[in-house]
């Protein structure tokens, strides 16, 4: 009896330490969330000041649309100099223009396609040359066409994700993270998707992709953290870009679905304050609960919606295909 007594006030003490240790948790995360938002508009100056913190420069993946060139208008409003990367000269060059006729910054374009693997992360470095990047936003990233079972995809569509996503992340982080090692400063942004919460039917290697690049993010912070390095993970939801293109559920703006300039003004907001975030505070809000319900759960309703975007494409797709054969 005796014994059942002190196993029962043992289990009794754990529990009790558990859900300490996680209201502790929770309240340590709003603290941080708090202060992310309400620093800016308290220490404008100190906060904005990413490149005294960082380094002159920024190197941003994927530039040119989206995510991507929205970040890259924002850092360089903050007054740091960007080095754009991208696929398309075309669109570099406008970018580029963009960029300088409404901010005081010098910028640099580098012409590069990921899917060459370590071929287009060689060029990139060549290409920078002695410039010191002082901030890499790892954002380039490819998705599949719309949601589809994995004997759909194309073969060489499925390499393709695996080393842009993968691969371009891994090698680019490498091919900086020394020269800011060196200097004692310096930050990483690895942005990857909230389909990493959860398996994904319908887009399988795509949301595996991005569960990768939130375990190997983590696991570089903790190896290069102590060295003056932020290795920050963005993981935002639903954004309004050409990538979520098949469904226009998901295409349009909305409180829950924000534009990339709006995204991408609250994600720089938190760089170097929040190593862990969607970037958003209303996808802040749908990470939240989408983590309460079990995995299992989750892959379910992450399948059943993406059945929902599938029919969204394949019905848009016909009437396309009918609309041109009526006028032929």
């Amino acid at each position: 009896m005796m014994e059942l007594s002190v196993l029962t006030l043992l289990l009794l003490a754990v529990g009790a330490l558990t859900i300490l240790f996680f209201f502790l948790d929770l309240i340590w995360s709003l603290l941080q969330v708090a202060r992310a938002v309400l620093a800016p508009l308290f220490l404008p100056n100190e906060e904005n000041a990413l490149a005294r913190k960082y380094g002159a420069w920024a190197l941003i993946t994927g530039s040119t649309d989206g995510i991507g060139k929205a970040y890259a208008f924002e850092l360089a409003k903050r007054g740091v100099n960007v080095i754009l990367v991208s696929r398309s000269l075309e669109k570099l060059s406008r970018t580029q223009k963009e960029i300088e006729s409404l901010h005081h910054v010098k910028t640099k374009i580098i012409q590069a396609d990921f899917s060459l693997g370590k071929k287009a992360v060689d060029a990139v470095k060549e290409a920078v040359g002695t410039v010191h990047v002082g901030i890499l936003v790892n954002n380039v990233g490819k998705q599949y066409e719309y949601p589809m079972y994995l004997g759909e995809v194309p073969e060489e569509e499925l390499w393709d994700i695996i080393k842009i996503n993968v691969g371009a992340v891994t090698l680019m982080c490498r091919a900086f993270i020394e020269d800011m090692a060196k200097m004692g400063r310096g930050a990483i942004v690895n942005i990857s998707s909230g389909s990493e919460l959860q398996p994904l039917p319908l887009m399988n290697v795509y949301a595996a992709s991005k569960t990768y690049i939130k375990n190997f993010t983590q696991a570089l912070r903790y190896e290069y953290g102590d060295r003056g390095i932020t290795v920050q993970h963005l993981a935002p939801m639903f954004v309004a870009t050409k990538m979520n293109h098949f469904s226009e559920k998901i295409y349009q703006k909305s409180l829950f679905v924000p534009d990339p300039e709006t995204y991408s003004r609250y994600a720089v907001s938190v760089l170097g304050k929040l190593d862990e975030s969607s970037g958003y505070w209303a996808h802040g809000i749908q990470t939240f609960f989408t983590t309460l319900p079990p995995v299992w759960i989750r892959m379910y309703i992450g399948g059943y919606m993406n059945k929902i975007f599938r029919q969204d494409y394949l019905k848009s797709e016909a009437l396309r295909a009918t609309q041109i054969h009526v006028k032929n």
